[in-house]
């Protein structure tokens, strides 16, 4: 299936000032390797200044004879000044490979810096010649090095204190065992540990050595680490922070705007709206692109928003942001039309998720033999003393919106909140009263306190006829089969909201599912299949295609779009992480309680009591 889409006008110029140069850069580059070979060339290099700094033999050379005629205060200081260079220019190698402008600055002054050093301490001319030449390379292909710094936060400097302290503690380690005939006495380990804490921190440790100048050697460079773990730590945290990914309200009207216009196209449309990502616009406004930014991948879901002729255009724009910053771009969950779209306009490739379930609500019904095991199931539940309501979001009154929240919350079983591209991550919001919640209810027990709330479903708008699930709890203390009778009682009683398409979970794989439990299905397949059906153990793959598939859906394929094969590990731990499978954040006592995700709920309503 091809749509015609013709690319759209730019009448506006883009506002960041520079960023048509930038591009022209980009846009120029010839040597796509480059920036590798820099980048590992770089680390080794770093590895070479570090291990001539620890090792004493290494330094050994024809010349070694005349560094001695330097002051020793001197080549001591040289060697500290070595081994905290190598440690830059390892920090700096990863940045250096994907493009970082301020890492092209930083390794430009301490290549030179580390080559004198090595001249100047033991007379080396084949590590300075090597530093000297890299820094040629770099500074004549200077525009491969383009791309603007990523968005950082102050958590940054607690995991650069954390890595670069445990780091120097090894290397202190090495430093002081290496050493071990200068040594008086024979200390042990914890004297060792000891001796380099107390070094980190500039105090005499309680190992003494034979030569005063292995000792300054030995207090200098613990001294060096201690100083560059001090001062990377407050480079990091004292530099300003660039704030988090979010939609501003400006930007959110205009995100309704076209979905108002447009949002029938595309059932995860409305997921544009999660607070949490930012948002590109095409030059004249008509189409919209929301993404997020994550261990380096530049991770849009769904298709783009607005009108389908204007996706060029912020297309264009997405990928000029993710080369700007040498951001892997990526899509997650796009439609067919926009993986076409996508991979035309953009040159990626696309790769099949999983399909979407969409059931026709004036098609469904519970009679016929394909529905008996779900119409048996609701009807069990039903003489169990369940019943369901199904209501727009505005008809709930405040108290009932805390009461759902905070249920759905409760009901949760990670400590954060799961989805990115097909979840809202919110509950109650004003501007989502044209939500459908579905709530189910069981008669107390004792017969008293009314209504005692089960289970959730929470849809977000899919165009004016259609809805998409957004949400589904329940209490695990439920009844099985409460998920069913809550999916019936949505699909029957929608059509009266005007509602003639619904769209529920994602089937990951389910077209290798389908086809390989079928007959004649190959020896690959049905490995893959049982791959799939092993992972189910632990990810919902299997049960979610076959809850799904109870209710007679028609299927939807969704795709993912990347650039190249090699980009897919790390766009697939970007996956993981937007998601919330896989969770980098800090300790549950320093995250904070709510980020777009733990389903903030509405302000409790205040209780007045009678006079």
């Amino acid at each position: 299936m091809s749509v015609p889409v013709s690319v759209e006008p730019s009448p506006e110029q883009p506002r960041r000032s520079g960023l048509q140069t930038l591009r022209t850069q980009a846009a120029a580059v010839p040597r796509a390797w480059l920036p590798s070979v820099v980048g590992y060339a770089c680390l080794l290099i770093g590895l070479l200044d570090i291990a001539s700094a620890v090792f004493p033999r290494l330094r050994h050379s024809r010349v070694q004879t005349f560094a001695g005629q330097l002051p020793g205060g001197t080549t001591t200081l040289a060697a500290v000044g070595t081994l905290m260079v190598g440690l830059l220019l390892v920090l700096l190698a990863h940045a250096l490979r994907r493009r970082k402008r301020r890492a092209w600055r930083a390794a430009c002054v301490l290549l030179p810096v580390g080559a004198a050093l090595h001249l100047l301490r033991w007379h080396q001319v084949g590590p300075a010649v090597v530093s000297l030449v890299l820094l040629a390379v770099m500074l004549v292909h200077r525009r491969e090095f383009y791309a603007k710094a990523d968005p950082r936060t102050r958590w940054r400097a607690v995991a650069n204190f954390v890595v670069m302290g445990t780091v120097s503690v090894l290397l202190g380690l090495l430093i002081v065992s290496v050493r071990w005939k200068s040594e008086i006495h024979d200390p042990s380990f914890l004297d060792r540990i000891q001796h380099v804490l107390y070094g980190l921190f500039g105090f005499e440790g309680p190992i003494d050595y034979t030569s005063e100048r292995v000792s300054d050697l030995v207090a200098y460079l613990l001294g060096g680490l201690g100083l560059l773990t001090a001062f990377t730590t407050a480079y990091l945290a004292l530099r300003p922070e660039k704030p988090e990914p979010e939609l501003t309200a400006e930007d959110e009207d205009k995100v309704r705007a076209l979905l108002a216009r447009h949002g029938e196209r595309d059932s995860l449309g409305y997921f544009a709206l999660r607070r949490d990502k930012s948002v590109l616009f095409s030059p004249s406004g008509k189409a919209a692109i929301s993404y997020r930014v994550i261990s380096g991948v530049m991770l849009a879901s769904g298709d783009p928003v607005g009108d389908v002729e204007a996706w060029p255009g912020a297309i264009k724009l997405f990928m000029n942001e993710a080369r700007e910053h040498a951001w892997v771009p990526a899509v997650v969950g796009c439609s067919e039309v926009g993986g076409e779209v996508w991979t035309r306009e953009a040159g990626l490739d696309a790769l099949e998720l999983g399909d979407e379930a969409i059931v026709d609500t004036s098609a469904f019904s519970l009679s016929g033999r394909a529905m008996r095991n779900v119409r048996q199931m609701v009807k069990r539940i039903e003489r169990n003393g369940y019943s369901c309501k199904v209501r727009r979001v505005a008809e709930l009154t405040q108290e009932e919106k805390f009461k759902i929240a905070e249920a759905a919350a409760r009901w949760r079983g990670t400590d954060t909140e799961r989805g990115f591209s097909m979840a809202l991550g919110r509950f109650g919001d004003p501007g989502d009263d044209a939500c459908v919640v579905v709530t189910a209810h069981k008669e107390s027990a004792e017969g008293e306190g009314g209504d005692d709330l089960k289970a959730v479903l929470h849809f977000v708008p899919w165009g004016p006829d259609g809805i998409s699930l957004e949400l589904m709890r329940r209490d695990r203390a439920a009844d099985p089969g409460l998920n069913e009778l809550l999916i019936v009682a949505a699909l029957q009683a929608v059509p009266a909201l005007g509602v003639r398409r619904v769209s529920l979970n994602f089937a990951m794989f389910r077209s290798a599912l389908a086809r390989g439990e079928r007959i004649g299905a190959g020896p690959v397949l049905r490995a893959w299949r049982g791959l799939l059906v092993f992972s189910s153990r632990w990810f919902q793959i299997e049960s979610l295609y076959k809850f799904n598939a109870k209710f007679q859906p028609a299927w939807e394929p969704r795709f993912l779009v990347y650039p190249q094969t090699r980009d897919l590990p790390r766009i697939g731990f970007a996956v993981m992480q937007a998601e919330a499978f896989i969770t980098l954040g800090m300790p549950k006592f320093g995250r904070k309680r709510q980020r777009q995700g733990l389903m903030p709920a509405p302000a409790r309503p205040e209780v007045t009591e009678a006079a």
